[in-house]
């Protein structure tokens, strides 16, 4: 059914959303104040003709855009687009009856992301490499991907050719390509064990296309240089397949809100510290005491900071913080926490916070969701808002960033 609709405002997903009596109805594509006849199913519309188009609607630059489901707003103009994604934190907040003004959307851009997933498919007995399309599971197949840095042109090629020498064990992959110093440095997940012939093919394969370090979930296959990435003074080697802020500007960002809210902190606990962005930048100053169920990554923190000269004192422990959140009675020793939980948010986390004495309290997220949950107990127990920063590290999708600083608003004895 062909309909002729006004796009009211756009969605937290990126579509124009147009009110309808029987529902609200969602078109890819469309822009507020734009009227499109659009084909309907459901609540979902496909756009036909744009009959008045909005002066927001820029040219997208990807030829991939509108098919490769990874970026939804590559048509919005920057007003707009600044706009939405502060307005996808300021909602959730509002939701979750959290005061405090949110600043200007950040770049966290820069040069782009340094890591890409590619999925791959054995189909009709060919190996598939690429995206995913809009939507579907079918995969949109990618010569380069302009939003990443200028070391990952060739990431399509390289996981192309690795996807190749997977062929016949008819399972679906992902292959995680990231660029560190010494080139591509790439791990392989979804095959399960393979036999030791194909282990030296991709071994021999690795050599051949150059790459750093190839990985098979998480295990090193080969190493031909020891793969690095900078953090602050730091240089740290990651593990394979670790977890990575996607953009090297979008982590900096983020760690200058963290310096900031801990400026004059002299011990710090930086929990979900990973293989350390915020940890290693903090021990300039301060000593920090860095937490992580990933003890792989926590080994990379701890050997970057005992390599790098000039840090205070780091120490490390390896604790599930959902399982074993740090208690009120071991907060008492720090200054302010850091948190930087995975999309789950720190709820329990959150509610031991808010018993003990701490004067400060940084959080990172990568969803306005539970970010406003969880700064919903901190307020609650007596913290205020002092700075909510979106960040937009993944540019041109549907996600933002935020880093906050919380300070309490009155402060509470220590407890010896």
């Amino acid at each position: 059914m062909i309909e002729s609709v006004t796009i009211a405002r756009l969605g937290a997903n990126g579509d124009g959303v147009a009110d309808r009596p029987g529902g609200p109805l969602y078109v890819a594509g469309s822009l507020p104040s734009e009227v499109v006849r659009a084909e309907v199913e459901r609540d979902r519309g496909r756009i036909v003709e744009l009959e008045t188009t909005s002066p927001d609607r820029v040219e997208p630059f990807c030829p991939y855009f509108g098919t490769c489901g990874g970026c939804v707003a590559q048509h919005v103009g920057p007003s707009l687009y600044a706009d939405w994604k502060r307005g996808k934190l300021e909602s959730a907040l509002a939701r979750a009856g959290v005061p405090g003004e949110v600043e200007a959307l950040v770049d966290g851009h820069g040069d782009g992301r340094r890591r890409v997933t590619f999925h791959a498919r054995e189909i009709e007995g060919e190996m598939q490499v690429g995206f995913m399309e809009a939507r579907t599971h079918r995969l949109v197949r990618i010569e380069r991907c302009p939003i990443t840095v200028e070391a990952l042109a060739d990431a399509p090629k390289v996981a192309t050719v690795l996807a190749s020498r997977m062929k016949g064990l008819r399972k679906p992959l992902d292959i995680a390509v990231t660029s560190v110093r010494e080139g591509l440095d790439v791990d392989l997940r979804g095959s399960g064990p393979i036999d030791e012939r194909r282990r030296q093919v991709l071994v021999a394969e690795a050599k051949a296309l150059g790459l750093a370090r190839l990985s098979l979930h998480g295990e090193t296959l080969v190493a031909y240089q020891r793969p690095t990435i900078v953090m602050g003074r730091a240089e740290v080697a990651p593990p394979a397949g670790g977890f990575l802020q996607a953009t090297a500007k979008g982590e900096a960002e983020l760690a200058a809100v963290v310096l900031d809210g801990c400026r004059g902190a002299k011990k710090v606990a930086d929990l979900f510290a990973g293989s350390g962005p915020f940890t290693l930048r903090l021990a300039e100053k301060a000593e920090v005491h860095a937490v992580e169920s990933d003890r792989h990554a926590l080994a990379a923190l701890d050997a970057a900071a005992r390599g790098t000269a000039g840090l205070r004192r780091v120490t490390t422990e390896v604790r599930d913080l959902f399982r074993r959140p740090l208690l009120s009675t071991e907060l008492e020793r720090f200054d302010a926490v850091v948190l930087d939980p995975p999309r789950a948010g720190a709820e329990a986390q959150c509610r031991q916070l808010i018993l003990s004495s701490l004067g400060a309290v940084i959080m990172v997220s990568c969803d306005p969701g539970t970010f406003a949950r969880d700064a919903a107990i901190l307020v609650e127990g007596g913290f205020a808002p002092e700075r909510i920063v979106p960040v937009d590290q993944f540019a041109w999708s549907a996600h933002v960033e935020v880093a906050a600083v919380f300070r309490r608003k009155v402060s509470r004895k220590r407890r010896r």
